[in-house]
């Protein structure tokens, strides 16, 4: 199966360059032109790696990162920037990056970098195959079944489910739910998350004798297995 990359570069020519570079090494290749975007793809899972610049429209690189990061995957992640300050670079390891390289770069050292990140221990990157209990999710396949039956869900809903699944038996606030899932860094007084909840939770709980989501009152919501 090829190795997925996932390219997320404001930059046309430079965007292009990578892509062909990458996609003649045998992976598959995945593009984002801004932030925003970028974090979409990349919340879907199944990637092994990421290239991301810097300074990216709508969503910058060290917020896009540390969105990844509190949504619960661990992909590694390489940050391209035209700063070469060592603040500069400091910033994206601490945000989440795990390798940082500075413009103009050659292909073949980034391309190397990304290598020397796929040869880490197979445990340390992130399972593709989520459960809990008679749920699973099955993120390269984008599929959800509950005890044998297929769950159709919205690209939000799988979205949500993965951000409860990737942090089982622990209470998920709605800040949490906000800031990971919308990119909310503010509470906007909308009851954006109560609705999204108790729609899933229907299409989970449906014919189950056992609700997979509680609220844990006064504190959020909670997965559990046990």
């Amino acid at each position: 199966m090829s190795r997925r990359v996932l390219i997320v570069e404001d930059d046309p020519e430079t965007r292009d360059f990578l892509a062909k570079g990458f996609a003649e090494e045998g992976f598959a290749v995945e593009c984002a032109a801004d932030g925003r975007d970028g974090l979409y793809h990349a919340t879907d899972g199944g990637f092994d790696a990421m290239v991301l610049d810097r300074m990216l429209p709508g969503l910058d690189g060290l917020a896009l990162i540390k969105s990844v990061r509190a949504a619960g995957l661990n992909t590694p992640v390489i940050m391209l920037t035209a700063m070469s300050a060592v603040d500069e670079r400091v910033k994206g390891l601490r945000a989440g990056a795990d390798d940082y390289l500075v413009k103009p770069f050659s292909f073949q050292e980034l391309l190397a970098r990304v290598e020397a990140l796929l040869r880490r221990p197979q445990d340390t990157q992130e399972a593709t195959v989520l459960t809990c209990r008679d749920l699973e999710m099955d993120l390269m396949r984008r599929k959800v079944t509950r005890a044998g039956r297929e769950i159709t869900l919205t690209p939000r809903e799988f979205q949500i489910l993965e951000f409860f699944l990737r942090r089982k038996n622990r209470v998920i606030t709605r800040t949490m739910l906000l800031e990971g899932v919308w990119d909310y860094h503010f509470d906007p007084n909308t009851n954006i998350v109560d609705v999204h909840i108790s729609k899933l939770r229907r299409q989970i709980d449906e014919g189950a004798e056992v609700p997979l989501i509680t609220t844990v009152r006064g504190a959020g919501y909670m997965i559990s297995d046990g």
